[in-house]
Parts: structure tokens; C-alpha cells; sequence
């Protein structure tokens, strides 16, 4: 069954990953990681120095091997019925139609980025094929065949107008990674 969560664990637990009010730190136990001399270790809940997407292998040269999470027992029908829900809101407030890194930007403390580029009046507004989705406005999108310099290009844009329009510096939630 898929339910519109892409990624990995590993992903999960290098950024926190979360959503509807829970995040990966909640039923993280331990994790196995390769440090940088090669060596296998281990590290409890508490060496994950978890916070909103953030966790220690952020700034550290490790590469995580495995985890251990603790779920809940519940009830089948329930849990089936909940993830359904959570996946239909998924689909009426977001451009799943469209390719797309998801949430592009980090929430602020209590404030609603995709809220502030849509006060700003950016839904729709474009660079090559990038756009910012007009259904969602914290998901930049791909439209037909947006290059990954249009994509740089629009995160730039949006956070340039942003700090012009609330002086508020908004951080990527996704990660760049490779030479540009």
C-alpha cells in the first residue's frame, strides 16, 4: 500500500522527519552508523540530538546502517483507517500531480511558510518550469521539464522575497546535495 510518504529510514532519521504532529524521533531506540575511521556504532535516543529536522548526522560524516524503532501495538482497522485519512488529506492539499521534492521549506517557530509565500501573493509564479504550486505553497513544483538551476533559481526568489516582505529568513527542509 502507498501512502505518499517517498524517502528512506536512514533520510528519516538524518532530518527527523515527521508529519500530522508526530516525527521519527518518537519511536527511535537506536541507531548503528558508521563513524568516519569505519567503525561500527551504535548511539541511544538520546546521542540522536533530535529537534524540528534536525538530528546529529546533520554535521557529522556518518552513514546510518540500521535502526531500531519501538511501535505501538493498536488496532488494525483502526490504523488502516487513520493512515487513509492522512493520505487523503495528503492528496486534497498537496500537488501530488506533480514532481516535486515536497515541503520545501522549514516551518519558522508558529509561523506557516507556505502561508507567508501565498500572502505574498508567489502561488503560481514561475522560473523556466519550476513553479510554486497553486494548490500548495510551501511545494515548488515541476511542470514539464524544470532544470535543476529553474528550481535554485525560484528557492532563491522565495526566500529573497520573503526577508524582503517579513525580514524572516526561511531555511530549505529539503537537502541539496552534489556539486553545482
Amino acid at each position: 500500500m502507498h501512502l505518499g510518504i517517498p524517502g528512506t529510514v536512514g533520510g528519516a532519521i538524518r532530518m527527523n522527519a515527521g508529519a500530522y504532529g508526530g516525527e521519527i524521533k518518537d519511536l527511535v531506540v537506536s541507531t548503528k552508523y558508521l563513524d568516519e575511521n569505519g567503525l561500527v556504532k551504535e548511539m541511544s535516543l538520546a546521542d540522536h540530538e533530535f529537534s524540528y529536522r534536525k538530528s546529529i548526522f546533520e554535521n557529522k560524516p556518518f552513514i546510518i546502517l540500521s535502526t531500531k524503532l519501538k511501535l505501538k501495538k493498536g488496532d488494525k482497522t483502526s490504523i488502516k483507517s487513520k493512515m487513509e485519512e492522512n493520505n487523503q488529506s495528503r492528496i486534497s492539499k498537496q500537488p501530488l500531480e506533480y514532481p516535486s521534492a515536497g515541503s520545501t521549506f522549514k516551518r519558522k517557530e508558529g509561523i506557516s511558510v507556505a502561508k507567508l509565500i501565498d500572502e505574498s501573493g508567489l502561488k503560481g509564479f514561475s522560473i523556466g518550469d519550476a513553479e510554486i504550486s497553486v494548490k500548495h505553497a510551501g511545494f515548488l513544483i515541476n511542470k514539464k521539464s524544470a532544470s535543476f538551476q529553474d528550481m535554485e533559481n525560484l528557492i532563491k526568489y522565495v526566500q529573497k522575497v520573503i526577508y524582503e516582505n517579513y525580514n524572516i529568513e526561511i531555511e530549505l527542509e529539503v537537502l541539496i546535495i552534489g556539486e553545482r
